[in-house]
């Protein structure tokens, strides 16, 4: 069973993850740190966002940052050349609205900020030309509702990334997950679907297609590992089991006998809670 959460927000949560010095391993990586310029400096720069600017190429003008936490993907979009709308419900200087338009001051960069929640878009039809949302439509109460408000507000032709969604094999698999995430029992609202699940919610918007970055595939869904530490790793758990490092070493040297290894562990990957990402696309008129 899921344990109770401990704090009354999530800024207390952070704030609380803050004064832990064993925790600030994650606190990076979450990109909770100050200053934030420097956090959202270090998530453009990361593999993650990199493999983002990828899908990206060719695309320009308005963009919509769904669930925009401190701010540190609506920079990351700005920096890239777009106009930014942040949607976020939270108020918090420390992780909220107040923090992203600090933010935008500090960076001098168009980021409009609105408080409201995913599910309700206080936009017009078609108003822009990208939504991105990190990590955030496990959060809704109604993910069918939340996509068909991504499709709504998206200009014909343009794309919702979803980016870091938890993903289950199978229902009784939400508690263990729940358990072992680092931060539900700070503040709660963690959560994890069914893939078909976040598959039938996009397609049922109307987007197609629908491209699905898988979790072991995408540095998207790795961070803050990388395909490199990755491999570390596989050659260390090998070597435990046939302890001849230099030649797993060698044998994974290729790219594409380490991808064809990944391949197939992705098929016995039911880890709860793995990661995975979506590029939906809306049709051009």
């Amino acid at each position: 069973m899921a344990r109770e959460a401990q704090f009354g927000t999530w800024e207390a949560a952070v704030a609380w993850l803050r004064d832990q010095p064993e925790r600030r391993e994650l606190i990076l990586d979450a990109f909770y740190d100050d200053p934030l310029i420097a956090a959202a400096q270090r998530y453009r720069a990361s593999g993650e966002w990199q493999a983002v600017s990828q899908l990206l190429q060719g695309r320009s003008g308005t963009a919509l940052d769904v669930g925009a936490g401190r701010g540190i993907a609506s920079y990351a979009l700005a920096r890239e050349g777009f106009a930014v709308t942040a949607l976020e419900p939270d108020p918090s200087a420390m992780v909220g609205a107040a923090a992203i338009r600090q933010l935008a001051v500090d960076s001098r960069l168009p980021i409009e900020v609105v408080e409201e929640f995913s599910e309700r878009l206080p936009f017009a039809d078609a108003a822009f030309d990208l939504v991105f949302a990190r990590a955030v439509l496990h959060h809704t109460s109604d993910l069918e509702g939340a996509c068909r408000e991504m499709h709504r507000v998206l200009k014909p032709g343009g794309i919702f990334i979803a980016a870091r969604e938890h993903v289950i094999s199978r229902e009784a698999d939400l508690g263990q997950f729940l358990d072992q995430h680092p931060l539900h029992h700070l503040y709660g609202g963690e959560h994890a679907f069914l893939l078909e699940r976040y598959i039938g919610a996009l397609t049922g918007a109307g987007f197609a297609p629908v491209d699905v970055l898988k979790p072991l595939k995408s540095p998207i869904n790795l961070f803050p590992y990388t395909l490199d530490s990755l491999h570390d790793i596989v050659v260390q758990k090998l070597s435990r089991k046939l302890p001849v490092a230099p030649l797993w070493r060698a044998a994974l040297r290729s790219d594409r006998i380490f991808d064809v290894m990944l391949s197939v562990a992705e098929r016995f990957d039911h880890r709860p809670g793995r990661l995975y990402s979506f590029v939906a696309h809306k049709a051009p008129v």
